[in-house]
């Protein structure tokens, strides 16, 4: 109470909280209503609520205006003290009458309306979580290791970024050799380098394993390459390795023929181009007949009718010294190819970019 009503006689100032108490409540006296509550969203009824119950604090509160009147009855005289209890008591039983309405008709429509929007009807079917699935060059990875598989080769694994000796050395690649430089793979400032072909894995393989060994190795590669619709600094690749008795080209191109065979159909022909690679001897490139028009001349094979897929060719006798396999007793093939640009070939997709650009909306095609 202000010090101006603090003066006041306590009758007096029974009254002047009255008027006070009613002028306020005008603003609320439509919420007493239910009807007039349905009309009001759920956000500001909720806002109201907190209003209302602050404006009735200031009322019967602790430290409100009935216990400020409540505090005069004690410090009045004998003769005054019973009717101003009298009158305090009556204007709170009168405050409270007014809310309670107000009280009620706020809180059954909030507790209606929470009711309503959280409610869950068991018997709806339930909503199933949105599944992702299988990225493209997953897809066509795990199609690519199912085939050889079935073809009695392991699948090997290993690490992506190596020493000098495992992606150069061991590799036949020495260190004057043109695929050393730096525009080639990218390096560590320690001097190790990120693979920049799967083949390392065929090292570890043989020096882990010996001979004889058939094993494939998919995995990520890195090139420094600009990106362009067919080159990617980080790609995917599959090769593969066969080392064991008397191997010789006839097996390599029975190997690469059957695998070819089963990707693409039966009526698949391939076919082998002389080419260099320091891992191999002799080396070669291998194509196949295109899966799309058949040999006749399309787009996607560009009017040749062969799509070049990748290289292969003899196991070089240095590679088999290093890794710890006697090349007088053992021979193999090793053989090559890019799973991102086959799976572009198999999709038509003009741009191997898009493979790795996440967009879920380029991704929704391949569900």
């Amino acid at each position: 109470m202000t010090e101006n009503t603090s003066q006041q006689d306590p009758k007096t100032q029974v009254e002047t909280a009255r008027k006070a108490f009613e002028e306020e409540f005008e603003d609320f006296v439509r919420l007493g209503d239910y009807a007039e509550v349905l009309k009001l969203p759920l956000v500001e009824a909720l806002l109201k609520r907190k209003e209302f119950e602050e404006f009735c604090r200031r009322y019967t509160g602790k430290k409100g205006t009935i216990a400020s009147l409540k505090k005069l009855i004690g410090q009045s005289g004998p003769d005054k003290r019973a009717i101003l209890g009298s009158q305090v008591q009556q204007l709170e039983k009168w405050i409270s009458d007014r809310t309670n309405q107000v009280h009620y008709s706020l809180s059954a429509y909030i507790q209606q309306s929470q009711l309503e929007r959280d409610r869950i009807d068991v018997t709806l079917p339930g909503r199933r979580p949105r599944r992702g699935h299988i990225h493209p060059i997953t897809r066509l990875r795990e199609r690519v290791e199912d085939i050889f598989v079935s073809l009695g080769y392991a699948i090997e694994d290993d690490r992506e970024i190596e020493t000098d000796f495992y992606n150069f050395d061991a590799l036949n690649i020495p260190a004057n050799h043109p695929a050393r430089a730096s525009q080639d793979t990218f390096y560590t400032t320690e001097g190790f380098a990120l693979r920049s072909q799967t083949s390392t894995v065929q090292i570890h393989a043989m020096q882990r394993r010996g001979a004889p060994l058939r094993m494939i190795a998919p995995g990520r590669v890195f090139r420094r390459d600009t990106p362009d619709p067919t080159h990617n600094p980080m790609f995917f690749q599959v090769e593969g390795l066969c080392v064991d008795r008397g191997i010789t080209m006839a097996h390599l191109k029975g190997t690469v023929a059957e695998f070819l065979r089963r990707m693409f159909g039966a009526q698949t022909v391939t076919r082998f181009r002389p080419s260099y690679f320091p891992f191999t001897e002799p080396s070669a490139e291998f194509d196949f007949s295109c899966f799309k028009c058949g040999g006749r001349g399309c787009r996607i094979c560009k009017q040749s009718g062969w799509i070049e897929l990748g290289g292969s060719g003899m196991v070089h006798p240095n590679v088999l010294r290093i890794a710890g396999v006697d090349p007088e007793i053992y021979s193999g093939f090793a053989f090559g190819l890019g799973i991102d640009r086959m799976c572009a070939l198999m999709y038509g997709l003009d741009d191997i970019r898009l493979l790795f650009e996440n967009d879920v909306r380029f991704l929704e095609q391949f569900d």
